[in-house]
């Protein structure tokens, strides 16, 4: 058995309790492979010598690391050589689990898997050509094509960074190549730096202080908590993202950007616990990026500029026409 190796605590536990229940006989081999630039071949030393400034790791990677090919996907075993034949799948009635309605507004409709994620790779790519204009649209916060979406897939493994990379390197020979091309994989290697900024940090990216270990003064009040969670905060724009997470598990890049420091520049609340809510409702879940983003944009982490988002002007930017905010917050008369 072949499985991704994990180092942050809580997966840890949850790989080793899984481990305890697979039969002697199976051989259990884990490697890192979740990675743009395998650690392997990063340009330093050690994790430590991992530069504290995303834009340096960027470049240094960029100069002197190579990408390996994605691997074939492999063809089945066959049925004689397999040591359990017909092992069924439980569907989500079987595991008592509700199945829940879909949302007409969300902007992510799609299913999991590997062939949703290589037909959603296929439609972004090939049949629409959304690419060639992604850095324009990223910022986007209504429909399905704004962004690439490949979060979710590339967080529980149906897709790899390597493959996106390999598929964006085609379409730039076979298309067009531009900065909208580039940027895709500039937020892959956003990605990476963050798992490596976890690789090196351990346990502080989950602690107060974060891996600066910045003392605030830290609030923790369940009223504002209520407000933001539940979208009732003093500002709409918030409120909106927040409906949007809770209704589909999905919220944008941009949203979730100005939620964060709403929650933690604006209210200066605990922000593990902004970070421990998204970690409890996002579908496209990844411990190093969900953490290594709250810790940048709540003071502790990455930002060299400690920047506070001007939600209005957010807004303003974003969703001048006040399109995004009426889809979500119709129910509360906006």
């Amino acid at each position: 058995m072949i499985f991704q190796k994990e180092w942050t605590q809580e997966e840890v536990v949850a790989q080793n309790e899984v481990k305890k229940n697979i039969p002697e006989a199976v051989k259990m081999l884990s490697y890192y492979d979740q990675f743009l630039f395998h650690p392997s071949d990063i340009p330093f030393q050690s994790f430590q010598d991992v530069p504290q400034v995303f834009t340096q790791f960027r470049k240094a990677c960029e100069k002197n690391a190579k990408i390996f090919p994605a691997l074939p996907i492999p063809r089945a075993m066959p049925k004689e050589n397999r040591l359990h034949q017909d092992t069924p799948i439980p569907s989500l009635e079987d595991l008592e689990l509700e199945i829940p309605e879909a949302e007409p507004r969300s902007a992510f409709p799609f299913l999991g898997g590997e062939t949703e994620a290589l037909k959603r790779l296929d439609h972004y790519f090939w049949k629409t050509g959304k690419l060639a204009y992604y850095k324009k649209t990223r910022n986007g916060l209504v429909g399905i094509d704004y962004s690439s979406k490949f979060s979710p897939w590339l967080a529980n493994g149906s897709i790899s960074a390597r493959t996106i990379y390999h598929e964006v390197k085609r379409f730039e020979r076979e298309v067009k190549k531009n900065q909208d091309t580039y940027w895709l994989v500039f937020e892959l290697i956003w990605r990476d730096y963050f798992k490596y900024v976890s690789l090196k940090y351990g346990n502080a990216i989950f602690k107060i202080g974060g891996i600066l270990e910045k003392n605030y003064a830290w609030k923790n009040d369940p009223r504002h908590f209520q407000a933001w969670t539940e979208g009732s905060t003093f500002e709409s724009f918030v409120n909106a993202n927040m409906i949007e997470l809770a209704r589909t598990g999905w919220m944008s890049n941009r949203g979730r950007q100005n939620v964060a420091s709403y929650w933690a520049k604006e209210l200066e609340q605990d922000w593990r616990i902004g970070a421990a809510y998204f970690e409890a409702m996002l579908i496209d879940y990844d411990v190093h990026s969900n953490w290594g983003n709250w810790m940048y944009n709540s003071g502790v982490g990455n930002d060299p500029r400690d920047r506070k988002f001007n939600i209005k002007r957010q807004a303003d930017m974003y969703d001048s026409n006040g399109r995004f905010q009426k889809q979500w917050l119709q129910e509360t008369l906006f």
